[in-house]
């Protein structure tokens, strides 16, 4: 039932012919260098009502902990306050699952990529029927993030 709500929910949604879809996620390839990606997705999640959490730098990351390199490639843990709290009112471990992930890095062709959980696709592993509408919102959200850029 939650995956015909996905499909439909994204058809609802109007999705741009150039973000990409996954099980898991929605992307896009951002016309921006890396930094300037990161700046203006941060203010965009700001305009959708999140706030960037955590910042994670995976390649300085790798590069201290193991000492290998990796590409640019940078995860945002957003929040956004008011559907983090509804949310956890209708399950209080749901913040396993918290913040969405929005991540930014340079593909091998060296395109600036943008990408976002769908929260639809977490909440399947909740099963509880009382997050859909919620998490209906917060994709909308992030999806209106990700085509805006």
């Amino acid at each position: 039932m939650m995956v015909k709500v996905i499909i439909a929910s994204f058809l609802d949604l109007g999705m741009s012919s150039d973000m990409v879809h996954t099980r898991y996620s929605f992307s896009k390839v951002v016309p921006k260098g890396y930094e300037e990606a990161i700046k203006y997705v941060t203010e965009e999640l700001k305009r959708e009502g999140f706030g960037v959490l955590t910042t994670i730098d995976v390649r300085e990351t790798l590069k201290k902990k193991i000492g290998v390199d990796f590409k640019p490639y940078t995860i945002l843990g957003a929040c956004n306050p008011h559907h983090a709290y509804e949310a956890l009112q209708k399950e209080t471990e749901l913040a396993l699952m918290l913040p969405c992930n929005v991540i930014v890095y340079v593909n091998d062709k060296g395109e600036t990529v943008v990408a976002a959980i769908d929260p639809l696709a977490s909440m399947q592993a909740v099963e509880n029927p009382e997050l859909g509408e919620t998490a209906m919102e917060v994709q909308g959200k992030l999806r209106r993030v990700i085509d805006n850029l």
